[in-house]
C-alpha cells in the first residue's frame, strides 16, 4: 500500500480528533458576561430550538420565502413562460418578442391577477419587484448598447437624404398627432400636477417610436435583408432610432429638471456628452482597441465605456439607456470588438434579461382598468393616431422620394412595428410619473397591436402587389 493511502486518515484522523478535544474543553468554559462595550450594540436572542422534526415543512417555506430564493423562482418561471408564449408567437408567424409580451401581461393583475390575486401576490409580492426591477434595467443597458452596435452609420450615408427624410417625416407626423391628442386627453387622463409640455412632449415621442430591433428580425426572416427594400427599411430604422432616442433625452431632460432654465442647463450638458463622446472618445476608444492585445482587455474596455457612459448620461438626467445606446454607437468596426461583445450580451440580455423586463411591463399594465366604453374609445382613438401618423407618414414620404408603391407601403408596415422599443419608453414614461396606469394600459396594447399587425400588412401588400401584376400580365 502506498505511503499516501496511510497518511490521509492518519492527518484527517488527528486533526479531528484535536477538533473535538478542543470542542470539548470549551464547552466546560463559564459563560461570557456582557461588558460595557458588548451592552452598547443590541445583541439578538437567541431562537428557542425547535422540536425535531416538527418544523420542517416551516423551515423550507421560510427559505423558499427568502428574497434570493423569490428571485430565483421568478426567473424560471418568466423564462418558462416567456419561451412558451415565443413559441406559439412563432407558429402565427410573428417575433418571440410579441409571445414575450404577451407573457408578461398574462403574469400580470390583467389575466393572473384577475383570477387569483392571491396567486400573483404569492408569486410576485409587491417587496419583490425592486429586485426585477434592477434585473430589467441592467438588461436593457445591455441591450441598447447592442443596439448601438448594429447601427451601421456607413449605410445610412450611402441613403442618407431619401432614409433622413422618409425617417423625420415618420417622426415628426406622428409626434405632431401625438401632441394634439394629448391637447384633447390632457385634463381627463393627464396624472395630477403633471404639465402639459411634460404629457405633450411624452405622447408625441410614444408615436414616434420605430422597434429597429425587431425591425431588423422581421427584415432578416423574410429574406429582405440584401434587397433595396430591406436596405431602406433597415436604414430608416436606424436614422429613426437615432433622432427618436436624442427627442426622449431632451424630452426626460425637461420633464426632470421642472423649469425652463433646468431644462436648457441639462440639454446643454447632454449636447457636451453626446459630442464629447463622439469627436473625443471615439477615436480614443478606436486607437485604444487598435493598440491592445486579448480579446479580455478589449472586451474589459468595452464594459468600461458603457458602464462610464450610462453613469454620465443618469447623472447628467437623460437616462441611463441613452448612455448605453451611445457607447454602442461609437464601438469601433475594426477590431472587430462589436461582433465579440454583441455575442457575450445578446444572450444573456435577450433570453435571460429582457423576459424580466416584460413581466415587469405586465405587472404594471392593468387593463381591468379600461372598464368603460369611452375608455376604449379613447384606445381606438390612440390606434387610430399611431397608425396613420407612422404607417401613412412613412408609406407617403417613401413614394415621394421615388419609391414605386409596393415599397412604400412595405416601409410604411415596417416603420409602424414599435414593439419592445415603445415599452423601454412607456415604462420611463410610467417611472417619471407622466402616464396614468389607464394610459399606460392603453399604450402597452398600442404597441402590441403595431407590432402584430406588421406581419400580416407585408403579406397583405405582397398578395395585392402579386395580383396585379397578374391582371397586368393577363391584359397585355
Amino acid at each position: 500500500m502506498k505511503r499516501s493511502h496511510l497518511l490521509y486518515p492518519l492527518i484527517i484522523g488527528a486533526f479531528a480528533l484535536l477538533t473535538w478535544l478542543i470542542i470539548a474543553r470549551g464547552e466546560k468554559l463559564p459563560e461570557r458576561t456582557a461588558t460595557p462595550l458588548t451592552n452598547a450594540v443590541a445583541q439578538p436572542a437567541p431562537a428557542a430550538p425547535a422540536a425535531a422534526g416538527s418544523n420542517v415543512f416551516a423551515e423550507l417555506l421560510h427559505h423558499a420565502q427568502h428574497p434570493l430564493s423569490m428571485l430565483l423562482m421568478q426567473i424560471i418561471l418568466i423564462l418558462c413562460v416567456s419561451r412558451a408564449f415565443g413559441f406559439l408567437a412563432r407558429k402565427v408567424k410573428q417575433p418571440a418578442v410579441v409571445g414575450e409580451i404577451v407573457a408578461g401581461i398574462f403574469l400580470g393583475p390583467s389575466l393572473l391577477g384577475w383570477l387569483s390575486p392571491a396567486v400573483m401576490q404569492g408569486v410576485f409580492p409587491t417587496a419583490s419587484l425592486s429586485n426585477l426591477q434592477f434585473l430589467s434595467q441592467i438588461g436593457l443597458a445591455f441591450f441598447m448598447f447592442i443596439v448601438g452596435m448594429e447601427l451601421d452609420i456607413s449605410k445610412i450615408r450611402q441613403k442618407a437624404h431619401d432614409a433622413v427624410m422618409i425617417s423625420h417625416a415618420s417622426i415628426i407626423i406622428p409626434f405632431f398627432l401625438g401632441v394634439c391628442l394629448a391637447y384633447f386627453i390632457y385634463q381627463q387622463y393627464a396624472p395630477v400636477h403633471v404639465s402639459f409640455l411634460s404629457f405633450s412632449l411624452f405622447m408625441g415621442i410614444a408615436m414616434s417610436i420605430t422597434a429597429f430591433p425587431v425591425l431588423a428580425r422581421i427584415v432578416q426572416e423574410r429574406g429582405l435583408t440584401g434587397t433595396p427594400l430591406g436596405v431602406m427599411a433597415i436604414t430608416c430604422a436606424a436614422a429613426d432610432d437615432i433622432t427618436a432616442w436624442g427627442i426622449l433625452a431632451v424630452v426626460v431632460a425637461i420633464v426632470k429638471a421642472g423649469g425652463i432654465l433646468s431644462a436648457l442647463f441639462t440639454i446643454l450638458l447632454a449636447i457636451a456628452f453626446v459630442l464629447c463622446m463622439l469627436l473625443v472618445v471615439r477615436p480614443w476608444l478606436k486607437h485604444r482597441m487598435s493598440t491592445l492585445y486579448g480579446t479580455k482587455t478589449k472586451v474589459a474596455l468595452g464594459f468600461f465605456v458603457l458602464l462610464i457612459s450610462g453613469y454620465l448620461a443618469e447623472v447628467i438626467g437623460i437616462h441611463l439607456l441613452f448612455g448605453a445606446f451611445l457607447a454602442g454607437v461609437i464601438m469601433p468596426v475594426e477590431s472587430n470588438i462589436k461582433n465579440v461583445l454583441t455575442d457575450k450580451l445578446e444572450d444573456v440580455s435577450v433570453v435571460i434579461l429582457l423576459p424580466i423586463f416584460f413581466v415587469l411591463t405586465g405587472l404594471r399594465t392593468q387593463i381591468g382598468l379600461l372598464n368603460e366604453g369611452h375608455l376604449w374609445a379613447v384606445f381606438g382613438v390612440i390606434m387610430l393616431v399611431a397608425v396613420s401618423g407612422k404607417f401613412a407618414g412613412s408609406a407617403l414620404t417613401a413614394r415621394i422620394v421615388g419609391q414605386p408603391w409596393p415599397e412604400a407601403l412595405s416601409i410604411g408596415a415596417l416603420m409602424n412595428t414599435r414593439g419592445l422599443m415603445e415599452l423601454v419608453v412607456l415604462n420611463i414614461g410610467y417611472e417619471l410619473g407622466i402616464l396614468t396606469p389607464q394610459v399606460f394600459a392603453m399604450l402597452v396594447l398600442m404597441a402590441l397591436a403595431t407590432t402584430f399587425m406588421t406581419g400580416p400588412l407585408l403579406d397583405i401588400i405582397n398578395f395585392s402587389y402579386a395580383q396585379g401584376r397578374q391582371k397586368t400580365l393577363h391584359q397585355h
